[in-house]
Formats: structure tokens, C-alpha cells, sequence
């Protein structure tokens, strides 16, 4: 008995090296087990989610007015998206968010486009999201095709919401990572009206250390911003007042 084990483990043995090796080029290769290391999944411990309220709020079309109150008109105030947005340029969660990159306005569909999406794509049990702007406010007045000049300023065709360059449209937190939520938000910032990216906290702070990093250590002497500072070849009789502010960063 003990002459006939071993060679029966030698057979089962030589099978089972057939079924798991192979000859290439001369060289005999057996197939191992190997180990891998995989990395230690983050820790969303110090995130709280809200029970309430995780879903993006639904904006109204039209403001609500009292009763004895007309809808006021206005001017085009192109001065509402000219220039940088000084308040809500940051991320309130330090998570991830829409950022603008130039100044537009968003319309009720715009707003309905974000929040359908955010809707659908977001697990409610483990993430959340919230606006960072307001409801459309800023009446756009229109008047109606082939009438003839004067007669006043046209009715109000329908209300937009303006948005400056580096301003936060939404953001979205809880316990997921970058890799979940940029997918769809990349999606949701190519199809706003205006160029924006979708971002994280560290993102954000990365590119504008780097953008200062680029002024700083530039060697060019005469930038756009030294130009028109000096009044060089007289380019304050030409240039735009709004570059004077900004020095052709936001157009």
C-alpha cells in the first residue's frame, strides 16, 4: 500500500501540471496563485449624511410677486456675468461640484436638466446634493417677430438666473469618491451654456495654485496686464473698460 500511494499521487500530480502549464519557446511554465494587494478602501466615517432633503430643491419658472405688484422689467445688466465671482467661488463640503470657467445664464430647462440627472444617478442612501445658486430671477424681455420700432420695451419672454466665471452651480457630497460622481457631472457641465468643468476640492485647489504658479514664475516682463497698466502705445483709448478690471482674463 504504501508503494502504490505515491505513485498514484505522481500520476494525479503529472495531470494536473499538464492542465495547468505549458511549453513556449523551449521553456516550461507552471501557472501560480498569485497575491495581490489591494489598496485599503477610504473611510467615509466622518461624513454625515442628511436624512432630509438630499435631493436638488425644484425651482419655480417664474418668480411669485404679491398680488399688487407688476413684474418689474430690466436692462440687460451684462455686468451680472462680466468678471469673477468673488463669494461663491468655493466648495462648502470640500467634496465635489460644477464650477464655471466664463460667466452665461442658466435657464429653467438648464436648472430642470441638473436636477433630473442628479436624481437619477445618485445613491439617496449614501450621497446628496445641493444648489449653489438661485432660482431664475432676471427677467428677459422679448418682442414678437416683424413688429416695427417703438411702442416701449417688449413683454417678459421668460426669467434666467446669471452666473460669473469661477462660480459653484452645484455641489455633491456623502460617502463616494471622485471616480462615482465625475462621470455624470462631466456630462451635466458639457451641456450647460457656458464652458465648466467638473471638479473636487483638490482639483479646484491644484489648478488655481497652478495658475498662480504660472504668474508668478513667468519671465515675459510684458504681459497684458503690464500693458494696460502703463497705457502702453496708448491702449487705454481702445481697450475695454472691462479689461482694465480683469487685464483680458474673463471676456
Amino acid at each position: 500500500m504504501a508503494s502504490i500511494l505515491p505513485r498514484e499521487f505522481t500520476r494525479a500530480l503529472a495531470r494536473t501540471r499538464g492542465l495547468c502549464s505549458a511549453s513556449i519557446g523551449g521553456a516550461f511554465w507552471t501557472q501560480k496563485a498569485g497575491y495581490k494587494n489591494f489598496p485599503v478602501p477610504p473611510n467615509y466615517d466622518h461624513i454625515e449624511v442628511p436624512t432630509e432633503k438630499q435631493r436638488l430643491k425644484f425651482y419655480q419658472k417664474v418668480p411669485q410677486y404679491p398680488g399688487n405688484v407688476r413684474p418689474p422689467k430690466m436692462t440687460k445688466r451684462l455686468d451680472l456675468i462680466r468678471g469673477e465671482e468673488e463669494i461663491h467661488r468655493d466648495l462648502l463640503l470640500k467634496q465635489y461640484g460644477i464650477v464655471a470657467r466664463r460667466g452665461g445664464m442658466l435657464r429653467h430647462g438648464h436648472l430642470e436638466m441638473i436636477r433630473m440627472t442628479i436624481a437619477r444617478k445618485i445613491n439617496m442612501s449614501k450621497m446628496f446634493a445641493i444648489w449653489r445658486i438661485d432660482a431664475p430671477w432676471k427677467p428677459i424681455t422679448k418682442r414678437g417677430q416683424g413688429k416695427r420700432m417703438g411702442g416701449g420695451k417688449g413683454s417678459i419672454d421668460h426669467y434666467v438666473t446669471p452666473i460669473k466665471a469661477e462660480r459653484v452651480i452645484i455641489e455633491v457630497g456623502g460617502k463616494c469618491s471622485f471616480e462615482e460622481v465625475k462621470p455624470f457631472l462631466s456630462v451635466l457641465a458639457h451641456n450647460l451654456p457656458f464652458p465648466a468643468d467638473a471638479v473636487s476640492h483638490e482639483t479646484l485647489v491644484a489648478r488655481r495654485e497652478e495658475e498662480e504658479k504660472l504668474e508668478r514664475e513667468n519671465l515675459n516682463r510684458y504681459t497684458f496686464k503690464y500693458l494696460i497698466q502703463n497705457n502702453m502705445m496708448g491702449c487705454h483709448s481702445w481697450v475695454k473698460n472691462i479689461d482694465k478690471i480683469y487685464y483680458g482674463k474673463y471676456t
